[in-house]
């Protein structure tokens, strides 16, 4: 018996692997300075696994990616409405994360930090959504990949980064 398979199966399921693998990069920079910097944020999907476990932390925004929509190595065209909701609820939590840091941000990794990594965010919100919005009317597997893997590359990298002092 032969299993059947649907045209470009296996190319998405290589690519959405490839893309998901290299979300890897930048949770290590987003790790590498050991101490907030511009930078190196220390996004919390890196760094609470990182104090938790200490080994493994920059699998956890590949892991998060494949869970996520796992249709993606299918080759499905057609963006999931919870993707709009996860891009929407961490927008809205990464700007009540930055108004709650904000004074632990400036006392700890002072102003300069706080002020860049709260514009870098702010552009990555605006791209995001613009991107969102951009490819909302056509589907296909390339744009739902793409889009998937620049929101999980905030994620990984500067979404919520730290602001405080470190343990």
């Amino acid at each position: 018996m032969t299993e059947h398979r649907e045209p470009g199966s296996m190319a998405s399921a290589a690519l959405t692997l490839m893309a998901g693998t290299c979300l890897a990069i930048p949770a290590m920079i987003g790790l590498s300075a050991g101490e907030p910097r511009p930078l190196s944020p220390m996004p919390m999907l890196v760094v609470i696994p990182a104090f938790l476990f200490r080994v493994g932390a920059v699998l956890v925004p590949i892991a998060f990616f494949f869970a996520w929509n796992p249709t993606l190595f299918r080759g499905q065209e057609i963006m999931p409405k919870r993707t709009y909701w996860l891009l929407g609820i961490s927008i809205l939590l990464n700007a009540a994360w930055f108004a709650g840091g904000w004074k632990w941000g400036v006392q700890f990794e002072g102003i300069r930090y706080v002020r860049i990594v709260g514009i870098v965010n702010a552009a990555w919100a605006a791209l995001l959504v613009g991107l969102f919005a951009a490819f909302r009317k056509s589907g296909s597997f390339n744009k739902n990949l793409f889009l998937h893997w620049m929101l999980f590359v905030w994620l990984a990298w500067y979404a919520f980064p730290y602001l405080g002092e470190l343990p």
